[in-house]
């Protein structure tokens, strides 16, 4: 085969070049849009109720981008500040007891109360791993994210013993799935973090994280039972 032959066409270099270009540009571009977007959104609902004496694009001839998202931050940290006392525990119990007595808000309100403090709080030690089950039949084998021990009624009335609660994400979406409850002894313990599985879900396999194959591995598929 000659030299000609063996080099693509200018066309050709010309799509790699392109689609070179479309890798780098297209996500540093959609960040921006979505950060810029998220910073505009927030400056629109803020902005209006910070009096004019502290608002800068009173003074200035130009809107301040960010100063709504950091004025939400500022008041956020400080409510929780506040929160922290006793005095601010003792308004936050009232009022939730005040949301108590709304039949429709109170189920919306603890609801999403539980979900934040299930996922932001320090405490809770949710998606903290990533796994592996056999789903939807055996020998087929789902991602699924550790989210803690079974507790309450469901771990009495299940027949397997020391079982686990873990979210099975779909894709491309991760925010959507099901929670299963499944035995430790059923769950491969992955040795990627929790962010590597999610761009593995979401990008349907495609994206896959370095495995140093000179470490030990966490946990290997144990052989059936008969």
């Amino acid at each position: 085969m000659s030299e000609k032959q063996k080099r693509p066409g200018a066309g050709v270099r010309l799509r790699n070049y392109f689609l070179t270009g479309l890798i780098i540009v297209a996500p540093v571009f959609i960040t921006a849009y979505l950060t810029w977007t998220f910073i505009g959104w927030v400056d629109g609902w803020v902005k209006p109720y910070i009096p004019a004496l502290y608002n800068p694009d009173y003074y200035l001839p130009f809107a301040v981008p960010g100063f709504g998202l950091l004025t939400a931050l500022v008041l956020i940290t400080l409510i929780g500040f506040l929160t922290a006392n006793l005095v601010g525990r003792s308004i936050v119990a009232f009022g939730e007891s005040l949301l108590d007595r709304m039949p429709l808000v109170r189920n919306l309100y603890k609801g999403l109360k539980q979900i934040f403090q299930t996922v932001l709080a320090e405490k809770g030690g949710s998606f903290k791993q990533a796994g592996l089950i056999e789903y939807p039949r055996k020998g087929l084998w789902s991602i699924v994210f550790i989210a803690t021990e079974t507790k309450g009624e469901v771990n009495h009335r299940m027949p397997e013993d020391d079982p686990i609660s873990v979210f099975l994400p779909t894709t491309p979406n991760p925010t959507s799935g099901f929670l299963l409850f499944v035995p430790r002894k059923d769950i491969l313990i992955l040795d990627m973090s929790v962010e590597e599985a999610a761009k593995m879900v979401i990008s349907a396999g495609l994206v896959s994280p370095d495995f140093p194959r000179t470490l030990p591995v966490q946990g290997k598929p144990r052989p059936a039972q008969t």
